[in-house]
C-alpha cells in the first residue's frame, strides 16, 4: 500500500447522512414503534397465543414455522433498538411482512396490515442505508 492509496481511501469513505433533529426523532419514534409492535407480535407467537397457534395451523407448515417467525420478529425488534443493527432488523421485517402478506392472501385475508408494516420497515431501512457495509450515498 502506498501513501497515495491511503489518501484515496481516506477521501472515499462513506460520509454520515446528516438529518435534522426532527427527522432523527421521527426515525427513532418509528423504530421504537415498530420494535414494540414486533416484540408483542413475535412474543405472542413464541408463547403460543391461541390465535397464533390457529393461524399457523391454517397456514399448514407446522408450528415450528410459528416459532421461527416469532424469533425473527423478536430478533428484528431488538435489532431496531441498536443503532448499528437497525437497518438489518428493518430488512428482516420487510421480508417477513412480505411473507405475512402472501400468507394472508393464501388464507383469504387482507394483506393490508403486513404491507403497511413492510413499507414502514422499508422506510427505516432506507433511512439507515448508510450504515450498511458497502453502501455509498452517491
Amino acid at each position: 500500500m502506498t501513501a497515495n492509496d491511503t489518501a484515496t481511501r481516506a477521501t472515499t469513505t462513506t460520509p454520515a447522512v446528516r438529518r435534522g433533529r426532527a427527522a432523527t426523532i421521527a426515525l427513532w419514534v418509528t423504530q421504537v414503534a415498530l420494535g414494540v409492535i414486533f416484540l408483542f407480535s413475535g412474543g405472542s407467537k413464541l408463547v403460543g397465543a391461541p390465535a397464533m397457534v390457529n393461524l399457523f395451523a391454517a397456514i399448514g407448515w407446522g408450528q415450528w414455522f410459528r416459532y421461527v417467525t416469532g424469533a425473527i420478529e423478536v430478533g428484528a425488534a431488538i435489532a431496531l433498538m441498536i443503532p448499528s443493527a437497525a437497518p438489518f432488523g428493518a430488512i428482516l421485517l420487510v421480508a417477513t411482512m412480505i411473507g405475512a402478506a402472501a400468507a394472508n392472501l393464501f388464507l383469504g385475508q387482507s394483506p393490508a396490515v403486513p404491507l403497511v408494516l413492510s413499507l414502514v420497515a422499508a422506510a427505516v431501512a432506507w433511512s439507515r442505508r448508510n450504515q450498511l457495509p458497502g453502501v455509498s450515498p452517491h
